[in-house]
């Protein structure tokens, strides 16, 4: 019987000493389940702070792509507005200088100064065109206003319609952009 008391109090100090165990096993799976809570928390507003940063730089990217694009299509522009205008001031020059040739009578052809003024609107006429400078469309064509500026108006029969017959002044086309209308004379 002492043996069997020795055993029940053995039992009964085993069974607390258990209960303690699990108790403390139970606490201990309480904090550690509280902590991985703590860190799911943080992991998803990690995650959540990660795609914002994410968003905010494909949208810096984006954003800096476009202003890239747009920067060379303005320089484009800039340039090909300032060769127009520069063009565009030339031209009467180049006038001049063909006024100058055909007024030029047939027998001061041969002159050094006839055939350096020659010389030089040929050299106009060749650097314009090597750089897309062309004359619009002149005699014979049909009158375009895009492209003419009729400041005379014949009759006559023999033409069409809405014929060019001569050409006053003419007109220059850079890049397809009409730089300078032809002033023109239309038949009917």
């Amino acid at each position: 019987m002492e043996k069997d008391i020795e055993q029940n109090v053995d039992n009964e100090t085993l069974e607390e000493t258990t209960k303690e165990a699990i108790e403390e096993t139970i606490e201990d799976i309480k904090e550690e389940i509280s902590q991985l809570d703590e860190l799911k928390a943080k992991l998803e507003k990690a995650e959540t702070l990660s795609k914002d940063y994410l968003d905010k730089l494909q949208r810096s990217m984006a954003e800096f792509d476009n202003f890239r694009k747009r920067t060379n299509m303005e320089k484009a522009s800039m340039y090909e507005n300032g060769t127009r205008d520069t063009i565009e001031k030339l031209l009467p020059i180049l006038d001049n200088f063909e006024r100058a040739i055909m007024s030029t009578p047939e027998q001061d052809k041969e002159n050094p100064m006839f055939k350096g003024i020659d010389m030089i609107f040929s050299q106009m006429v060749e650097t314009f065109k090597n750089m897309g400078v062309e004359e619009v469309a002149g005699v014979g064509e049909t009158f375009d206003p895009n492209i003419h500026n009729a400041v005379l108006h014949i009759d006559d029969e023999s033409l069409g319609e809405n014929v060019v017959v001569e050409v006053m002044q003419k007109g220059y086309k850079y890049k397809d952009k009409v730089i300078r209308p032809s002033m023109v004379k239309v038949a009917n």
